[in-house]
């Protein structure tokens, strides 16, 4: 069974976000990713994180002004210098806590502007891959689906794929959200087999609730079983808004940690 880290951004939110870190840990996570974490200080993420001896994996970029509607910047035309700032702003902070990796985030791009914003978006992932790669890190990059964010410029994992074959740089890498890809895609046993070697990072959530990774559509299980078939080495993030205190649903975590157990125990000679 593949490793699990916490999203941060949705879990252990009636917390602060430095203490989420420790409640993360008592959970059995050894891993943790979040949003946006710039309000608190550097410094004291870092000693958070050491105190609980817990990984942090990554970070998104700002998003721009979210009151004039925006959701990232790295595919809007004429904003190649706002989102580099953004984008060093996440690259600095995440060094500073010991992330891996940042999520560059596209943004909503009108549809009459698609083939410029790939191009845009390309430019800019070319620069900031060779700055993550100066920093010994990783550039993630997400599609994200449509009935949640109309307009979102990455929306596909083919998308992504060639996206990161135009920037020709090894360290961007696709963040592949079992949720949004679902819904805009489905077959996600067969992408996951197609597209290993460019995924950096996997993430789960119910569809269509977005709920614990233990109701809906997606057998995940049967994901969890495929992802060590294939041989995915990485982690699986929980970003799933929980139906009531995080506590209390994570039992999905406690029984496939047992499953897994009992299984390897049963190979083992």
């Amino acid at each position: 069974m593949p490793r699990f880290s916490a999203n941060l951004g949705f879990l252990f939110t009636d917390l602060p976000d430095v203490e989420r870190i420790a409640a993360a840990a008592a959970a059995g996570f050894k891993a943790v990713e979040m949003h946006w974490p710039y309000q608190v200080p550097a410094a004291e993420m870092r000693a958070a994180l050491e105190r609980s001896g817990v990984a942090m994996l990554g970070l998104n970029t700002p998003v721009g002004n979210a009151a004039a509607g925006d959701f990232g910047l790295g595919a809007l035309v004429g904003r190649e210098e706002e989102f580099q700032q953004a984008f060093e702003q996440s690259l600095s902070y995440g060094a500073a806590i010991g992330a891996s990796a940042v999520h560059c985030m596209s943004g909503i791009v009108p549809s009459d502007q698609v083939a410029a914003a790939e191009r845009v978006f390309v430019e800019s992932l070319i620069q900031a891959a060779d700055k993550a790669e100066r920093a010994g890190m990783t550039i993630l990059i997400e599609p994200i689906n449509h009935r949640d964010k109309p307009g979102y410029f990455l929306h596909h994992i083919e998308q992504a794929a060639s996206i990161i074959e135009k920037t020709g740089r090894a360290n961007v890498r696709i963040m592949f959200d079992c949720y949004h890809t679902q819904i805009m895609q489905g077959d996600l046993t067969r992408r996951l087999e197609t597209y290993l070697d460019v995924i950096g990072h996997v993430q789960i959530a119910a569809v269509p609730s977005r709920a614990e990774p233990d109701e809906g559509e997606i057998d995940y299980r049967d994901i969890c079983r495929t992802l060590d078939r294939i041989g995915y080495a990485g982690w699986i993030g929980a970003e799933y808004k929980p139906r009531g205190r995080t506590e209390d649903g994570l039992g999905w975590l406690a029984a496939w940690s047992d499953e897994h157990s009992t299984n390897q125990t049963r190979t083992t000679p």
